[in-house]
């Protein structure tokens, strides 16, 4: 996969990531904090659970929301462990898997 537009300045992600990395693209423009760029990672997250790529985002969102719990349970569906205890390593992580 080429590298992807990582263009935080627009107002949108490019068309040309897939919905998680889009969604992934949202959390890190609002800083990995509550806000309605979380908002629009999350609802993009909703659109299909049970696929790896979306809970593994979802738990990301969940994590910076400060659910834990729910976090942990989206980790859990997507086979996957948190690396790191700062969101933004674990962000680079995820993109870094979903890119290959």
């Amino acid at each position: 996969m080429p590298d992807p537009d990582w263009n935080f300045e627009a107002s949108d992600p490019s068309s040309e990531l897939s919905q998680p990395l889009q969604a992934l693209w949202w959390l890190k423009k609002g800083d990995f904090k509550l806000g309605d760029a979380w908002e629009q990672a999350h609802r993009i997250c909703q659109t299909a659970e049970g696929q790896k790529a979306y809970d593994w985002v979802h738990a990301l969102a969940h994590w910076i929301e400060g659910d834990e719990w729910n976090s942990d349970y989206w980790y859990r569906n997507a086979g996957q462990q948190r690396i790191s205890k700062d969101p933004a390593i674990e962000w680079d992580h995820i993109v870094a898997e979903l890119t290959e």
